[in-house]
């Protein structure tokens, strides 16, 4: 068991990873550290569950990856970037590589579907002739090519989510990170989103790591899973589940 263990190590270690997490620790001001010396590896193309109580780290783990927050040792290497060396100006262009969606969508609600979708390609200057071919491709792709005129607000949970994920993916990110996407879905939209993260992942080969708390989902889908439990990865396991702790 062990030796496949170290064979699977090895395997994430090559050239093709585009998440390394290297003796990371994350302390704040007063308590334990949110994170405390974790090392990991997500190889390019991998679909990873993140799971764990409150309070395990896994917020501060996405934070780091976005470069919100930078660790206070160790290394985050995203696609290639350490994020600590990064510089303020240069932060901006090293997100566009990163897709994000969120439990709460995050939606500009006074602009319609279309617009939502659009604004991510407006921030990385997309002429306008490519902007009015990718924002409907995207759309389409989420299954909402006929609601690009709708405002947000006169959609469902499960449309709202579909829209951010479209935004996510416009400019075609390697890697997208998905933090409790199912959190304010009921399960049928749940199913529905992930399902459609799988295709992507499958269609696309975008690496798509995804928080969550859906025991279910995780369970069924069978995806490698990282179970972190106060600032500490206590298993990662191909195929895994959500372990239930004591």
């Amino acid at each position: 068991m062990v030796q496949n263990d170290k064979k699977k190590k090895k395997k994430r270690e090559g050239s093709d990873a585009v998440i390394t997490l290297d003796r990371v620790s994350k302390s704040y001001s007063s308590g334990s550290p949110a994170l405390d010396n974790v090392s990991l590896t997500i190889k390019k193309g991998e679909f990873v569950f993140i799971v764990g109580d409150s309070g395990s780290g896994k917020s501060t783990l996405i934070k780091l990856l976005l470069r919100e927050l930078t660790p206070t040792s160790g290394r985050v290497i995203v696609n290639g970037a350490d994020v600590a060396r990064l510089k303020r100006r240069q932060v901006p262009k090293f997100r566009r590589n990163l897709g994000i969606v969120f439990q709460d969508f995050r939606l500009l609600n006074d602009r319609n579907v279309y617009e939502n979708v659009a604004f991510a390609q407006r921030v990385i200057q997309m002429p306008t002739k490519l902007m009015r071919k990718n924002v409907p491709n995207a759309l389409a792709e989420v299954g909402l090519a006929g609601k690009y005129k709708a405002k947000t607000k006169q959609l469902s949970g499960g449309e709202q989510q579909r829209v951010a994920l479209a935004r996510a993916l416009v400019n075609e990110p390697p890697i997208l990170l998905a933090d409790e996407p199912t959190g304010n879905l009921d399960p049928k939209n749940s199913w529905e989103i992930m399902k459609l993260l799988e295709r992507i992942n499958e269609e696309r080969g975008t690496t798509i790591l995804v928080v969550t708390h859906n025991r279910e989902i995780v369970n069924e889908m069978k995806k490698r899973v990282i179970t972190m439990k106060k600032g500490v990865v206590i298993s990662d396991e191909e195929k895994g589940g959500y372990i239930d702790e004591d």
